[in-house]
């Protein structure tokens, strides 16, 4: 068997649930005394799975990994996982779920709501959960945070994954989790200055970002194709004065908007 720091009941938790949820399967080499992806060839097609297993340095060497964990510092998520297991059984099992909710605009108990969601997806956006599905009460789509949930029961009543649903596709429009299949798709034009613009190379906005003009120690010019939604105008904001958005003239608006009200908090 293969040993080390970590224990072989342990290795065998990680193998299974790596497996159900990913199928990636980690196979033992017992003279090198390793552990290893026997089927790569799941990584090409599912990139969750070579994310994390490259993000979080996983399985090519478990003992190494265990033995790093204290040094290896990945960004926390505060909030929002105790319903998580839950949730996940739900989706694997398509099982409704109960939920009693209150959106941070509403603190007051009488504003608590309390509605039945069929789960489809999970998403990680700014260090907060958010789950995607079905919301029977208002007929349609909602992205709901984790981190707001005060009370979750699986129930024993099952739906049906519609079978074109595809989690990727729903959010390929928006930088975020807000999406809306009734907004437009624009372009959006920015000019980013000085070493915001090697961030945005390095780290694009968005996956149709495209570099179109450069003036070499000034400023670098970048199009997309998107929504414009809350999550893009915060990003934005976020960059201060490092980018500046040329076009749409609505965006430009917004974000001048947004602006003048933060200085005049700072003028009074």
């Amino acid at each position: 068997m293969c040993e080390g720091p970590l224990a072989l009941r342990t290795f065998h938790e990680h193998h299974k649930g790596i497996k159900e949820m990913f199928g990636v399967d980690i196979g033992c080499d017992r003279k090198k005394n390793t552990y290893y992806v026997k089927n790569p060839e799941v990584l090409d097609e599912n990139r969750l799975a070579e994310w994390l297993l490259r993000k979080y340095s996983i399985p090519q060497d478990f003992v190494t990994f265990n033995r790093m964990k204290d040094r290896i510092l990945l960004e926390e998520i505060p909030l929002g996982q105790a319903f998580l297991d839950d949730i996940i059984e739900a989706m694997l099992s398509s099982m409704e779920l109960r939920v009693d909710y209150q959106r941070y605009e509403y603190e007051q108990e009488e504003h608590l709501q309390t509605f039945h969601f069929q789960p489809y997806a999970l998403k990680v956006y700014n260090r907060r959960w958010y789950l995607l599905g079905f919301l029977k009460e208002q007929n349609g789509l909602r992205t709901i945070a984790l981190d707001r949930i005060l009370a979750l029961k699986v129930l024993s009543k099952s739906f049906t994954l519609p079978k074109d649903f595809d989690a990727r596709k729903y959010f390929e429009n928006v930088v975020g989790i807000y999406a809306n299949p009734a907004l437009p798709i624009v372009n959006v034009k920015l000019r980013a200055y000085g070493v915001q613009a090697e961030y945005l190379r390095s780290t694009p906005l968005h996956k149709t970002q495209s570099e179109i003009r450069t003036k070499h120690g000034e400023f670098a010019e970048f199009t997309y194709r998107l929504c414009e939604t809350p999550d893009l105008v915060s990003q934005l904001l976020a960059m201060g004065d490092k980018v500046e958005v040329l076009e749409p003239e609505t965006l430009r608006a917004k974000m001048k908007e947004k602006l003048l009200d933060s200085l005049a908090k700072y003028e009074k």
